[in-house]
């Protein structure tokens, strides 16, 4: 434990996720020691980037306006839409240059043991999307976890009956990994995802 202000930036730093005690301790030291410049410039960030960031209206990707680049960019396919969990996730899809439709961030994922359910999730808005017709394929991008999975379920069954194509991502073997490294569900997803070599 530390005095006043400097544990309370461990604790704050501390909340971040993925950031746990010894780094949150590490990071509060490294701005300790930073040049004071430094740390304004970070504190101006933060500050800024909570005034002037939102989430675009129409697909719930971060923004700054009220809809993002790739809702505002017409040479974007309008019929086929990719459901993701969080905004990372279009970052992800968007860096394989694979993907020229639009998007749909949840903002989560159907987790009961946090509390999570469908009403928590961006679903009524994705429902709202999907009902003048304009797609006709859903790609279900959400993680390949076991709330990714629950979720993916879940918007299968309700997006079914409005007859779109419904697809989900294909997962297995990472390129450059052993057989004998693979867990039995990822090496299982791994043979029903084969495809045929083409001579």
């Amino acid at each position: 434990m530390y005095e006043g202000i400097v544990q309370d930036l461990i604790d704050e730093l501390g909340r971040l996720p993925g950031v746990g005690p010894k780094s949150a301790q590490r990071i509060a030291f490294h701005l300790l020691a930073a040049d004071p410049a430094d740390v304004k410039r970070l504190a101006d960030v933060l500050v800024e980037v909570k005034q002037k960031v939102r989430f675009c209206q129409t697909c719930g990707n971060v923004a700054e306006d009220d809809q993002c680049r790739i809702c505002r960019d017409p040479g974007r396919d309008p019929t086929v839409l990719c459901v993701v969990e969080e905004s990372k996730d279009v970052v992800a899809v968007e860096r394989t240059r694979e993907f020229r439709g639009r998007y749909h961030v949840l903002g989560g994922a159907i987790s009961p043991i946090e509390g999570i359910g469908p009403d928590d999730l961006r679903i009524r808005e994705l429902m709202q999307r999907l009902a003048d017709g304009t797609v006709t394929e859903a790609i279900l991008a959400t993680d390949p976890n076991l709330e990714g999975e629950a979720t993916a379920t879940y918007l299968t069954r309700l997006l079914k009956p409005m007859g779109l194509r419904i697809t989900r991502l294909a997962s297995g073997l990472p390129v450059g990994g052993d057989l004998e490294y693979a867990d039995e569900v990822t090496l299982g997803r791994a043979f029903e995802g084969r495809r045929a070599v083409d001579d």
